[in-house]
């Protein structure tokens, strides 16, 4: 392995047995993401964008290859790999501070004092932007703000990857892109490793390294792989004009919609 091999997927195949019979969701999937990197996975549905995730994240076995991450194969979930969904998956019994502090605890908490528990906390929810709403419960606050608790969950981890599924999906244009702007801050901050679905463009030449175009499924693999040399920090209303980030833009529409424009019916 190389620096470029901190998550490696290594000929990962993926068939489901269903009541109609096998389904085959993903097929020769060879990749390598760098440490530090961030990585966007795109595609239509069914094209196992999610599964390819599921698969990092170890809550899905392959059905055939090898993934690691760390030089570790991945057999399971762990720590180390942080997980952020389209719903925030909030306990709504909970105030935000101690949603967090749930995952804190589970990884911190043999070694750690009950007061550097709560101080780590507290960081991960300011990290985001959410000190001010530490006692709040899930239902006291917007989406937008959910997300971010969501997310202050998962880097309280201080995971070495975060894996996003579609996290900003069902929020709002406007929110969206703050919290997209927010997350560009945080990612340089902590210089994490993130892989992160998507069926938004622009969301993905904004943010990422990397765009690893899928297939359409079923049996989808990775039709091509786009690299974004947009310099960093990025601004999205000085990229809306730059050269660079239309013709990023113009070849992943290219690939979605004139390559792969022909959708099968297969399930996501």
């Amino acid at each position: 392995m190389t620096s470029t091999d901190f998550i490696k997927v290594e000929g990962a195949e993926m068939v489901f047995e269903t009541r109609k019979g096998r389904f085959h969701a993903l097929r020769e999937i060879d990749l390598s993401i760098a440490q530090g990197e961030f990585v966007a996975l795109i595609g239509h549905s069914g094209c196992g964008k999610s599964t390819l995730l599921n698969l990092i994240a170890g809550l899905l076995k392959p059905t055939g290859g090898v993934l690691l991450c760390d030089r570790r194969e991945i057999a399971a979930p762990g720590p180390e790999r942080a997980v952020v969904f389209q719903n925030h998956s909030l306990l709504p019994w909970l105030s935000c501070a101690e949603n967090v502090h749930l995952a804190v605890e589970r990884v911190f908490g043999a070694t750690e004092t009950k007061a550097q528990l709560q101080a780590r906390t507290l960081a991960a929810l300011e990290l985001v932007g959410m000190g001010h709403a530490a006692t709040k419960r899930p239902h006291e606050i917007s989406g937008g703000m959910k997300q971010r608790v969501g997310i202050a969950r998962a880097l309280a981890m201080e995971p070495k990857v975060l894996l996003m599924d579609e996290p900003f999906g069902a929020l709002d244009a406007l929110t969206r892109a703050r919290l997209q702007d927010e997350l560009l801050k945080i990612v340089a901050r902590t210089k994490s490793t993130v892989v992160m679905v998507t069926h938004d463009v622009d969301e993905a030449v904004l943010l990422s390294d990397r765009i690893v175009m899928m297939t359409n499924g079923p049996a989808a693999t990775i039709g091509e792989i786009l690299r974004v040399d947009l310099p960093r920090p990025r601004d999205r209303v000085a990229l809306a004009e730059d050269r660079g980030y239309v013709q990023c833009r113009k070849e992943v529409l290219d690939f979605l919609y004139t390559r792969q424009g022909h959708v099968e019916k297969a399930a996501a």
